[in-house]
């Protein structure tokens, strides 16, 4: 997507080798230490390696009152997604962002009815089934993020327009809400047993 950075990281490296790679201030460090799983100190710390690759080691993520992440400074839009040993971010300097990434390992089937709308279509493909399921899931909670976790039900308010599965494409999102009525171009791949969907829009000033 035009103007956009994304960024993935597979987390191979320990706690020690992550940390080493990255420059953390005082309230990042207190972050961390807060955390009780490793795993969530893995994706923390690989997070901040994505980010200050690609920003620089000043590049800081700060937090709003509905856990949203933002870049110190205002200059950047971030949107952030991890699932098992993947990381990904998603920034743009113009655009507002969302991007969500998920591993394909529960039995998605049994949750469907609480995210897949009746005039949404999934195919009858069992080899490609999961897959369509998971693209539906993963675009609802890029568009969740990119409208500022706006209190939407993923059934009710959002709605991704028919579309054949292939390992990668465009597909059309939709937000329809008391504060909102939007149009979204998206983007979907799969990597392995991954699934990541992301999609930007331009900030309207």
């Amino acid at each position: 997507m035009e103007d956009c950075f994304l960024g993935s990281w597979e987390i191979a490296e320990d706690y020690e080798t992550l940390y080493s790679l990255v420059s953390l201030d005082k309230s990042e460090i207190k972050r961390l230490e807060g955390f009780l799983n490793y795993n969530r100190k893995l994706e923390f710390l690989s997070v901040r390696v994505l980010l200050q690759i690609i920003l620089g080691k000043d590049a800081r993520i700060l937090y709003d009152q509905n856990n949203k992440p933002l870049i110190k400074g205002g200059s950047w839009q971030i949107s952030i997604s991890h699932s098992y040993n993947m990381t990904s971010v998603l920034l743009s300097k113009n655009k507002n962002v969302g991007i969500d990434l998920e591993y394909m390992s529960h039995r998605i089937e049994k949750i469907s009815h609480k995210f897949i709308r009746s005039d949404e279509i999934i195919t009858d493909d069992p080899e490609n089934k999961r897959y369509h399921m998971y693209i539906h899931w993963c675009a609802k909670e890029a568009l969740y993020k990119i409208c500022d976790k706006n209190m939407l039900n993923f059934k009710k308010n959002l709605f991704i327009k028919p579309f054949d599965p292939a390992d990668q494409g465009e597909i059309k999102g939709y937000v329809h809400s008391d504060k909102k009525n939007e149009e979204f171009d998206m983007l979907y791949y799969r990597i392995d047993n991954y699934v990541v969907v992301l999609c930007c829009k331009k900030i309207e000033l």
